[in-house]
């Protein structure tokens, strides 16, 4: 049994703001706008790839940020949300999943807790800040790089990683990653084979814990790090094409054949 682990945006849905084609369909409103979209050829090529693998996407949205989306067709069996520190299973949470998080981020609440003081006085931070399910930390700064730095120099030999995505800035436990997320799911699965695909700093745990991870492009000098360090079997894609469209046709050439040459 293969599983595919997906991130969302940027790896097969795109915002607004990113150029992708005409041949696009919206795949998520909110406040009556279109705001994210794949295109055509990658919900038709995803469809085919649902027929022969578990696909999960696995991405740090909010539940609800995860539901205003739809891949067409039934909703996935499985999905990882929060970066992975909820399972939904048929769009419901599984709470001993839940549960199982909580307990392996307890002895970093402390550190969260500092993290939440710290962003609350920060003047570059211009959101509210959120505990996130009681999971990590999320807000947005003006001037992130210098959030991140007061963050860190007041965070040091901290359980809790700090790092941005744009003006988004995130306080994370180390332990709550999507690898970590994969490890788990692959063993409540008994899964055979494992690929994931992603886009960002997020996903490198989860690229690097399958067994097949299907990297952007802009990732390729760390991805080639992890290589060099770790054997992985990892292709960065997107270089000509849509990285979306890239990485599906990429999959769907997996044919049984090839998926035994991994087990």
């Amino acid at each position: 049994m293969m599983v595919f682990h997906s991130d969302l945006d940027h790896t097969l849905i795109y915002s607004y703001k990113h150029e992708i084609g005409r041949k696009k369909r919206c795949v998520e409103m909110y406040q009556g706008r279109e705001i994210s979209f794949m295109t055509e050829y990658s919900i038709e090529l995803l469809q085919k790839i649902r027929q022969q693998v578990i696909f999960v996407p696995t991405t740090t949205r909010t539940i609800e940020q995860y539901q205003r989306i739809d891949l067409g067709g039934e909703i996935p069996e499985y999905a990882l949300v929060c970066n992975g520190g909820i399972l939904l299973v048929q769009g419901q949470r599984d709470e001993e999943w839940y549960q199982e998080s909580r307990r392996m981020i307890q002895n970093c609440q402390e550190d969260l807790h500092r993290a939440e003081e710290i962003l609350q006085t920060d003047p570059d931070v211009d959101f509210e800040v959120r505990n996130i399910e009681q999971l990590f930390l999320f807000t947005k700064s003006v001037r992130p790089e210098r959030t991140i730095c007061r963050l860190k120099d007041q965070l040091e030999f901290s359980q809790v990683e700090v790092f941005s995505n744009g003006t988004k800035v995130y306080a994370v436990p180390e332990k709550l990653n999507k690898g970590q997320a994969v490890r788990r799911f692959r063993k409540k699965v008994q899964a055979d084979l494992v690929a994931a695909a992603g886009d960002s700093r997020f996903d490198l745990p989860m690229l690097t814990e399958a067994d097949l991870g299907l990297a952007d492009w802009e990732l390729r000098k760390e991805m080639e790090n992890i290589k060099k360090e770790r054997g992985k079997k990892i292709l960065c894609l997107g270089e000509e094409k849509i990285f979306s469209e890239d990485l599906l046709e990429y999959l769907q050439r997996i044919g049984k054949r090839e998926q035994d040459e991994y087990l």
